[in-house]
């Protein structure tokens, strides 16, 4: 009795597995002849019904997300031309939904290193509040959280915003990516008219432990008052750890603890004539003020396919020492298929710096980039 049991088990696993593959296809019970009926019965429930569509389900909880944009640059600094293909970034991303409040993020970038790994659960029954945990972009500055595919500049962040994010440009701090590791709470409420963001974070950058026993905290309002208009002010007090040396503040050397405070004030406008945003910004890091402001905007031509885009941007990196820099994009870009497009944009810089030199002489560039996303 024992083998004959076994023999029906054995059926009922396999012709299950077959209904789950065929789907819809009905399949006829098969026991061995003289087995209990109970058992004949509990095998025509098992093939009889249709088995639970799990893949399906996996499939509907999780989400593939992708981009990458390359192309060409040319750049005349110093006396010398230089021109080059490159490929900026290649980005994948899977979110998974473990409950309908539950979810985990992975980020990896193919052209450089792991981006993003975080969970988050929604606290409240609507989007008032969710807290999220791992590493992920900190809330400074309205452009830091926007993905370089939402960005109309090719060169991405302006100088403001690339060098108090943690975005490459400070020395002190290294490249980062404007991603640190933490904790958030964050949510909104009116409609979707108010939304807040409060960070806890290292300070310290991505893949990294804390350099030193100070937490970074990080504050975000956004306000809608009209559609289309988004009002932003960010705020950041914490202590930084040192990874190098940098020209643009002498007196901090490599390994220091020094004080590390921002703050920025902007908006964001989008309308069917016009896109455009911009911020003011400033950062102190020990006795060295930095300050800055840009505005960027892209402006349709006859079509939304098709838009004219420019910026103005100023930074000065250190008010001390007169290191002042100005920036000019002009360009146009092609929306050949949903969020893919072509780019082309001219950049007149009025400083750059030089190895351990910050030279007050003219650049230009003129870049060329594609960008193919899908979600």
């Amino acid at each position: 009795m024992k083998h004959k049991t076994m023999k029906t088990l054995l059926a009922a696993l396999f012709l299950s597995g077959s209904t789950a593959v065929m789907a819809e296809q009905d399949t006829v019970a098969v026991v061995a002849p003289d087995a209990p009926q109970a058992e004949h019965t509990l095998l025509r429930k098992a093939v009889g019904e249709k088995a639970p569509d799990w893949l399906k389900d996996v499939s509907d909880r999780i989400q593939l997300h992708g981009y990458a944009q390359g192309g060409y640059a040319y750049n005349h600094k110093d006396g010398t031309n230089t021109n080059t293909f490159e490929i900026k970034r290649v980005l994948f991303w899977a979110n998974a939904r473990i409950t309908d409040r539950w979810s985990f993020l992975f980020m990896h970038d193919f052209s450089s290193v792991v981006q993003e790994y975080y969970t988050e659960y929604r606290i409240t029954r609507n989007k008032a509040l969710t807290v999220r945990l791992g590493q992920f972009k900190n809330g400074f500055s309205y452009e830091n959280p926007l993905s370089p595919t939402a960005m109309e500049a090719i060169d991405v962040y302006s100088e403001g915003v690339t060098f108090l994010s943690g975005c490459g440009s400070d020395p002190l701090f290294g490249v980062q990516y404007g991603r640190d590791l933490g904790l958030s709470l964050y949510g909104e409420t009116n409609n979707g008219k108010l939304r807040y963001e409060l960070d806890v974070m290292n300070g310290q950058g991505i893949n990294k432990k804390d350099g030193n026993n100070f937490k970074d905290f990080i504050g975000r309002i956004e306000y809608r008052p009209v559609e289309g208009l988004t009002l932003v002010a960010t705020g950041q007090i914490g202590r930084g750890h040192a990874v190098a040396t940098s020209l643009y503040n002498p007196d901090i050397k490599a390994g220091d603890d020094y004080k590390r405070n921002r703050w920025s004030a902007g908006f964001d406008y989008k309308s069917k004539w016009v896109k455009a945003h911009g911020e003011y910004l400033e950062g102190y890091d020990a006795s060295a003020v930095s300050c800055g402001g840009y505005i960027t905007c892209a402006v349709p031509l006859g079509t939304p396919k098709v838009e004219f885009v420019g910026s103005y941007d100023f930074f000065n990196f250190n008010t001390s020492l007169d290191m002042d820099q100005h920036k000019a994009i002009a360009g146009f870009q092609y929306w050949f298929f949903k969020k893919c497009r072509v780019q082309v944009q001219y950049v007149y810089m009025s400083a750059y710096r030089l190895g351990n030199e910050f030279i007050k002489s003219p650049s230009h560039s003129v870049l060329c980039q594609l960008q193919v996303r899908f979600n």
